[in-house]
């Protein structure tokens, strides 16, 4: 990803201690990721996302090895929880009932080869942003943690929303570009430029892997 711009790596590792860092795994389930889920069904290329998760569960284990803390963020929903606003959106996209994703009752919320261990933060949400309407600030403030390492699917929505949200609340906040993945590669590419110009730095896994000492 030479046309990325990216941080100089020879730097990160002073810029995500490990002591007030924090792993933010996004969104990798079944109905974003795994060839039985929602949008596998629906002949979606899941290959970028695979590839993504390839070095996320790397990371997982690279943050678990340096003692940063991870963080994992799903989608949960059910009919009764979809908003007025996603209902309406989807109807006027001419895809009525095109917002039922992530549902608990057929395994689409599930994790997707990624485990939560005891001690790690879990934040289930309804729509894009992980800290809309869910205490993730309040558990990052409480161990000491002041920035983000990101990582997780897509990176155009939800990756997306959850860094500019982490920006907002003072949050220093770096995405790993070869940990992230869209389902169009112009999207992908497109959302981390902006990204980079506007509120994160973009990172690569292995120069994460080489500061946490993995």
């Amino acid at each position: 990803m030479a046309e990325l711009p990216h941080v100089d790596a020879g730097a990160l590792a002073g810029m995500i201690d490990p002591v007030r860092t924090a792993l933010i795994v996004i969104d990798i389930q079944v109905d974003f990721a795994a060839p039985h889920g929602l949008l596998g069904r629906a002949g979606v290329d899941l290959a970028p996302a695979e590839a993504a998760i390839d070095r996320t569960e790397g990371l997982i284990a690279a943050a678990r090895k340096a003692g940063a803390a991870v963080g994992f963020m799903r989608v949960v929903t059910s009919p009764e929880t979809d908003s007025t606003a996603l209902k309406t959106y989807m109807e006027r996209k001419g895809q009525p009932g095109g917002g039922a994703i992530c549902r608990t009752d057929d395994g689409g919320a599930d994790y997707y080869r990624v485990t939560p261990e005891p001690g790690d933060i879990e934040i289930e949400k309804l729509l894009f942003d992980s800290f809309h309407g869910t205490d993730l600030e309040g558990q990052l403030r409480a161990r000491g943690v002041d920035t983000l390492v990101v990582t997780g699917v897509s990176t155009d929505c939800c990756v997306d929303q959850t860094v500019r949200a982490a920006f907002h609340r003072d949050f220093h906040v770096f995405v790993v570009s070869d940990a992230c993945a869209a389902y169009e590669p112009d999207m992908h590419t497109g959302t981390l430029n902006v990204l980079d110009k506007n509120c994160a730095l973009l990172t690569t896994s292995d120069a994460v892997a080489a500061a946490w000492g993995a």
